[in-house]
């Protein structure tokens, strides 16, 4: 007679049985030979790791290959609206090495895509002649839907040089000019984040914006014409259809030149007149803004924009009079009020900018959360929205469930699924149905032991690849995103300096152990960022080998942050902190994976906090700082860092550490740049919150001396993280901008009748 089974090996159960959805497992070990035979000409005596890896992704391929290829033959039979994004790129990195078994390249759908030359204009029309040309291949992906044999196409882009190579200067000798053309080409798709520092950065991030917007949208207007699934002729030559069968969402300003690029093909190729362009333009894209921050809306030189695409610009201007000419007849004589709308800015150096263009060629503008799209409406498109309420929206971001629950936390799954069953996966708000195991003893021991088993194995996972140790009991406290000053790691740093001069002061003193863990990569240009890392670096290294300290605090800089850490660390996290400078956050949505893989929230009212803690009930997180009005009222008055310097003895001691060398004795000056920002320049303004950081995070560290209650409030958390599931922000995105209804329809799988 077989052992009854643990608890765990249950859950496992779950998990391979019901959550994952394993098909024929023969059929699956059958074909996993056959592409380890055939595929990669492979057998298991001389097989690597890779090799197993590639030829079970070859095997799952198959399975997707034919819902794949049934679901693009529906979309044609039923032509229905599709979404098509902009902003795709392929980048060179060190995973492309060995090829990439997921995409399939697409060379048959290669498409120029053309930069510099001259205008003329004929009688015609305009004509954009004597360009260079880079040419732009596809690479498809599958992305497969959730139970339903839906496979949909994410298509990215390859930049190619026409002529691979130049026989006649490599005769001659001129190997390097051979192959100059063909590299100058293909850098566009090779780096992803060039430093746009200098003149040659900036050059070819607008080469590689530019770059994808063009290809999508010959690819969109060819994809358009040929309605038909697999037929290449057109027949659709007629666009006043077009806005009802393509949604092009600009994702921030980066692909904002599809605006004068669709105009330009419009106009000058498809010969439509004006006005008719424009109607088609504005009802077909729509405009999503990331941030209010000035230095991040792009605004380009005009003499670039010349020099590299001098159609557009000449398009951009026309644009430009046009939507003028309609403020000027909606608020007659206010100079003012036109310049600020004004599309070119004028100044030192004449700039397009690029937000401005957004808005006017878009039919509807959102932030993603309630108050970001709330001060966008208040402070720097107020012009705009007093013109145009009608296109502000707001759509609050979301996280999908699938990858950021049952793939990264399979254990918390399980416990859920077996008290609420396995409809949250795709109906996240079905998490609401836990609050009624809030003070279940069961329940709350098995999200304590799922919690604590993440930790364990973060815990060996940091052991192994970084070769530290660290105190799988401690409180885990991550901060993990971009490195930004307006994120302020900063605080986070002053935090931890504090703790560790309160366990130096009295080291005989109980102190709720932290392993305090900040992760994030900086811009290349970034100065500012580069040092934050390096403190956080210089802190760990003074913290973690002081004896007096022990385990009771560890400080670790996870370095490569990026999605498959992501999925280890936030399942193993206690506290999540959130505590950028209240209206500078436009949403977040790691605070959303934090909560609902049971994380706790420290954070101030900013982004999307401010609906999380509304969910949640403010009792339910740990709120500090000023709100936005605070921040406000702080600016008028105006801020002065040497009030708290001068006012608070611990936030002193800590500047005069960085100043004097304490946390850099080889490099005494090392942080001089962080201190004279800090003390004098901070737009961010640090200081300000650092009292009420410092108590709320007391707060923090006296529950969690009370496991029962900690637990209790982290499922509270998980139980109203429903609201912030990808799947409800899509389907907004899709009644309220795009016009189309979504829809869970499973389509037949390929074994089955249609």
């Amino acid at each position: 007679m077989s052992r009854p089974l643990s608890d765990h090996e249950k859950r496992k159960q779950i998990s391979v049985r019901g959550l994952a959805g394993v098909e024929n497992v023969t059929e699956l070990k059958k074909n996993f030979n056959r592409h380890l035979h055939f595929t990669l000409v492979k057998d298991r005596n001389v097989a690597t790791p890779r090799d197993y890896y590639f030829a079970l992704a070859h095997t799952v391929r198959d399975h997707l290959v034919g819902r794949w290829i049934r679901t693009q033959q529906h979309y044609y039979e039923k032509d229905p609206k599709v979404l098509l994004g902009t902003h795709w790129m392929e980048e060179a990195d060190d995973w492309l090495r060995y090829g990439n078994p997921w995409e399939k390249a697409r060379p048959e759908f290669t498409l120029p895509v053309h930069f510099y030359g001259h205008v003329e204009h004929t009688s015609q029309g305009a004509k954009w002649v004597d360009t260079q040309v880079v040419l732009a291949m596809p690479y498809d992906t599958p992305v497969p839907g959730y139970r339903n044999n839906v496979v949909n196409t994410m298509r990215l882009w390859s930049a190619k040089a026409p002529n691979d190579f130049n026989l006649k200067d490599f005769n001659v000798g001129g190997y390097i000019q051979a192959v100059l053309d063909r590299n100058l080409a293909e850098n566009i798709s090779r780096v992803l984040y060039p430093n746009d520092n200098f003149f040659e950065g900036k050059e070819l991030r607008l080469k590689q914006e530019y770059f994808v917007v063009a290809a999508t949208l010959q690819d969109i207007i060819r994809r358009f014409k040929s309605s038909k699934f697999g037929c290449r002729d057109p027949v659709r030559t007629n666009f006043d259809a077009f806005p009802d069968k393509v949604a092009i969402q600009l994702n921030d300003t980066h692909p904002s030149l599809a605006i004068p690029e669709l105009m330009r093909i419009l106009v000058d190729l498809e010969r439509l007149d004006w006005d008719k362009a424009w109607d088609v333009t504005v009802r077909t894209c729509a405009y999503t803004n990331h941030t209010v921050l000035p230095e991040a809306l792009e605004r380009w030189p005009v003499h670039l924009l010349e020099t590299l695409l001098p159609r557009h610009l000449q398009i951009i201007y026309e644009i430009n009079q046009r939507f003028l000419n309609r403020v000027a007849a909606t608020f007659p004589g206010d100079i003012d009020r036109l310049r600020r709308m004004s599309l070119v800015e004028e100044g030192a150096v004449k700039r397009i900018n690029m937000a401005h263009l957004c808005i006017a060629g878009s039919h509807a503008v959102n932030g993603v959360a309630r108050i970001h799209s709330e001060i966008l409406k208040k402070t720097i498109f107020k012009d705009f929205y007093e013109l145009e309420p009608h296109k502000f929206q707001n759509k609050t971001n979301g996280i999908t469930p699938r990858r950021w629950l049952v793939l990264c936390n399979p254990g918390l799954a399980e416990v859920i699924a077996e008290r609420i069953g396995e409809d949250f996966i795709s109906d996240l708000d079905q998490l609401r149905k836990l609050l009624s195991f809030v003070d279940d003893e069961a329940f709350i021991r098995d999200v304590a032991k799922v919690k604590q088993e993440n930790k364990l194995k973060f815990a060996a996972y940091l052991e192994k690849e970084y070769k530290v140790h660290i105190n799988p009991n401690s409180l885990f406290d991550i901060q993990v995103k971009r490195i930004h000053e307006y994120k302020r790691q900063l605080l986070n740093c002053l935090h931890v300096i504090t703790l560790y001069n309160r366990i130096k002061r009295e080291p005989n003193k109980f102190f709720v152990p932290r392993t305090v863990m900040i992760g994030g990569k900086a811009a290349p240009g970034y100065h500012m960022a580069k040092m934050i890392i390096k403190l956080i670096t210089a802190i760990g290294d003074v913290v973690n080998h002081d004896p007096a300290v022990g385990d009771r605090l560890r400080v670790i800089f996870l370095e490569n942050y990026r999605v498959s850490l992501a999925e280890k660390v936030i399942p193993a996290a206690d506290l999540s902190e959130q505590i950028s400078t209240a209206g500078t956050e436009a949403s977040g949505t790691g605070n959303m994976k934090f909560m609902v893989n049971g994380a706790l929230t420290i954070g101030t009212m900013d982004g999307a906090n401010v609906e999380m803690a509304e969910e949640a009930g403010e009792e339910n997180f740990f709120i500090f700082g000023m709100r936005v009005e605070d921040v406000e009222k702080l600016d008028q008055k105006g801020y002065n860092a040497q009030e708290y310097y001068d006012r608070i003895p611990e936030l002193r001691q800590i500047i005069e550490q960085l100043s004097s060398g304490f946390f850099s004795p080889k490099q005494p000056d090392l942080f001089k740049d962080i201190v004279n920002m800090l003390m004098h320049h901070d737009r961010f303004k640090v200081f300000a919150d650092y009292e009420d950081y410092i108590k709320c995070q007391e707060k923090v560290s006296a529950l969690y001396k009370n496991p029962r209650e900690w637990t209790r409030m982290v499922i509270r958390n998980i139980a109203t993280s429903g609201k912030f599931s990808s799947d409800r922000t899509i389907a907004q995105y899709a009644r309220e901008i795009w016009g189309v209804e979504p829809s869970r329809q499973r389509l037949p799988a390929p074994d089955e009748a249609i």
